[in-house]
This record gives C-alpha cells, structure tokens and sequence, in this order.
C-alpha cells in the first residue's frame, strides 16, 4: 500500500498508481456559463472586489493576501443552500493500491457544521517564487481524494465527477475531472481543461463558473 502525501505530489509517483487522461478545451461544454445570472447584490459584491483589486500589484503580493482579498471571497459568494466554502480543508481517502492525504487550501461542498463532508471542488492556490512547484499534480491529489470521498456517499455509481481550481495570484484555471475504476487498482482520471481567467477582468464569469459547479454538483 503506497502512502501518498498531496504537497509533495509529482507526476513520477502518481502515474504509476493512476492513469491519468487529460485534454484542454477553447470552450468546454461544463464552462458555459450564458445561462447564469448574478443576483444585484452578488453583481454590487463582485464589483467590490473588483474595485479592490484593481489598485493591487497582485503579482507581487503574497498568496495569504490574495486568498484573502480576491480568491475566498469569491468562494463565499457562490454558496447556495448547505454548500459552503472552507479554508484549509483537510482531505484523506483510500483506494485499493493507495492511501492519499492533505490538505487543499480550499474547498466547497455539502457541509455538516464546520465540517465539508462532500468536497466536489477543490482550490490549491499555486506557490510562486523560488518555492513554487508544479500545482497540476497536487490538485490531481486533491481531486482523487475527494472523488473518492464523494463516492463513498453513493457507492453504486461507475465514476465519480469531480471539479479543481488552481490560482496563480487572481488568475484562476478550472478543471473538470471524473474518476472511472474508483474501485480498482489502477482507477482512471479523466481531466478537461478551462482557459485561464483573469480576475481583475473576469470576475463576473469566475462566479458565474462557481455557481455553475454548485447547480451540477450540489448532493
């Protein structure tokens, strides 16, 4: 039984346990936002955080500051119902050849308290400077352990959806993931890319693909 820590996740040592099938997209169907509309108070709310962050150097702050002023609150605003947001959620799921754990430095889902009992998207934000790393294979981590989580809720289903989100200061990256052969011993994730969305200019459609991933993955 190999014994995986997500921060410290490469391709090298994931590969071998997952097959990992990936591919990008100019305009993947899941990203298609047209058919949602902000409420005026999360238009009022986003354009707060716009106006903030248009006098910021945002490259050159660091991430607990951008988490804070750009990425969390945009998070807060797509919850609906029982679906929060949370910081520092901490995430560990078996499967048969492989245990996984860590933590993503953020996360919404179905929640129970503080606790998000079905994490189905899952945020790393990237570290930059000389202490930054690729962030694909960490949120693939993140992604396999939360899969795993949710089916355990419905066990009876042959794959598992599953949404990631990897900024980079305010720019943010969506993945679409789903895991066929959770059960096996080596389970498949399928990926599919989103273009890069600044936040200074996109902030309207980054909420609007928030609330988007809540309607399609909501238990």
């Amino acid at each position: 039984m190999e014994t995986l820590s997500i921060s410290k996740l490469n391709f090298e040592n994931l590969a071998p346990l997952v097959e990992i099938r990936e591919k990008s997209a100019a305009a993947p169907n899941w990203a298609d936002v047209e058919m949602i509309e902000l409420t005026p108070d999360e238009k009022t709310q986003s354009d707060f955080i716009i106006q903030r962050l248009l006098s910021e150097p945002t490259h050159l702050l660091n991430e607990a500051t951008i988490w804070a002023r750009a990425i969390y609150p945009l998070l807060v605003l797509g919850e609906h119902g029982e679906i929060r947001a949370r910081a520092e959620v901490p995430l560990a799921a078996q499967y048969q050849k492989f245990y996984i754990s860590g933590i993503a430095d953020g996360a919404m889902g179905k929640t129970v308290g503080s606790r998000v009992v079905a994490p189905f998207l899952v945020i790393l934000e990237a570290k930059r400077g000389i202490e930054g790393s690729d962030p694909v294979p960490q949120l693939y981590g993140e992604m396999l352990a939360a899969a795993r989580l949710n089916w355990q809720l419905q066990p009876d289903t042959k794959s598992q959806k599953i949404f990631g989100c990897y900024t980079i200061a305010d720019t943010w990256t969506f993945l679409h993931g789903e895991v066929f052969d959770i059960d096996s011993d080596r389970p498949i994730l399928s990926i599919e890319y989103s273009r890069e969305y600044t936040q200074k200019y996109d902030t309207s459609t980054i909420l609007k693909l928030i609330k988007s991933i809540v309607r399609q993955t909501a238990i």
